[in-house]
């Protein structure tokens, strides 16, 4: 336990300048995103910007590739929010729910594509456990993609996929980012219960008569 402890320490003192202001602005983000700010793409953008760099300057390029599309995702995010609502273009996106049948067919597609992926690296690659990375990697680009369309539900996708992924940043002796996504975990279930709240109070507010 004490060199686990050391270990987090060691990591959180070898953190460059530009690595803690990209981790302080990704939970800004999560905490603004709990709050439907829409500061919370402005922080997503500049976290996944810095992140973007990151992983290039170490070469670890289909990572970097992946905080691009975060980027995207993030300019996307802030215009859907003001201006994606499917009634008036002009107001905010509320609040949805998918239904049963289509989070089966997300689910469906989040098994193939890991299945697929984590198959390739696994055959091609030396890389570490293939299939969970793969699934951590797919389930974040979908639910992503769930966040910027404000679906009630990519908070339950996170909290699974944050859990499985402190798994694999502690088996690869990530303890900092482990410790991270344990962070993310909790906000998610506290971003669960602030969504949940408002997309009651939208629909009891569109079904009342006149």
């Amino acid at each position: 336990m004490n060199d686990i402890l050391k270990q987090i320490i060691d990591a959180f003192m070898a953190q460059s300048g530009a690595e803690m202001v990209a981790v302080a602005l990704g939970v800004a983000y999560l905490v603004l995103a709990m709050r439907q700010s829409n500061w919370c793409w402005y922080a997503a953008f500049g976290s996944t910007a810095i992140f973007s760099w990151l992983f290039w300057d170490v070469s670890l390029l289909m990572e970097s590739a992946l905080n691009v599309y975060y980027l995207v995702m993030a300019v996307y995010g802030w215009w859907a929010w003001k201006h994606g609502s499917s009634d008036n273009h002009d107001a905010e996106l509320p609040v949805q729910s998918w239904s049963g049948r289509h989070h089966l067919l997300t689910l469906l597609a989040i098994a193939v594509l890991t299945l697929v992926s984590g198959y390739l690296l696994s055959a091609k690659t030396s890389a570490a456990l293939p299939y969970l990375d793969s699934f951590t990697t797919w389930g974040a680009v979908i639910t992503t993609w769930m966040v910027t369309r404000k679906v009630l539900e990519n908070w339950l996708y996170w909290i699974v996929i944050d859990t499985v992924a402190i798994y694999l940043y502690i088996d690869r002796g990530l303890y900092l980012t482990a410790l991270l996504m344990m962070i993310y975990v909790v906000l998610a279930v506290a971003g669960w219960f602030m969504w949940s709240k408002d997309y009651r109070q939208h629909h009891e507010t569109v079904s009342q008569p006149g």
